[in-house]
């Protein structure tokens, strides 16, 4: 009859334990960066809108991200509806700066399903801006 070392099955359940673990965090990250791929380059919708720029300002604690607000007006006299989203693009940004208070269209990608707030604010990334004649 032998006794079984209660030291080395310990070990060797605490390593089993360990590699498991491991694993299943690498499975988690590896399974939230293809989510985040996936949400970030495949886009809900796109658009147009058109409107004052009249607010634009680069936000955020930790993860920096461009924030802007566009008056869209349909009357004049009619109080507007203000439209809030984010830019990604450095290049974008520095052309909203000069914008501000101009009239201008804006294209737009909307994606759903961002999970944290470090990407932008808002829903609605912003990939290109042109000025509009009055």
């Amino acid at each position: 009859m032998t006794i079984p070392n209660s030291v080395s099955d310990y070990s060797t359940y605490k390593r089993s334990f360990l590699k498991w673990s491991i694993g299943l965090i690498v499975v988690f990250l590896l399974g939230f960066s293809a989510y985040l791929t996936l949400v970030l380059s495949w886009s809900y919708s796109d658009g147009e809108r058109a409107g004052y720029l009249q607010k634009f300002s680069r936000k955020g604690w930790l993860c920096k991200s461009y924030e802007g607000e566009l008056a869209m007006t349909t009357v004049p006299g009619v109080a507007p509806l203000l439209w809030n989203f984010t830019v990604r693009d450095e290049a974008v940004a520095g052309q909203m700066n000069a914008l501000l208070g101009k009239r201008i269209a804006l294209s737009y990608e909307e994606h759903r399903g961002i999970p944290t707030d470090c990407f932008g604010e808002t829903s609605y990334f912003v990939t290109q801006v042109r000025v509009l004649e009055r």
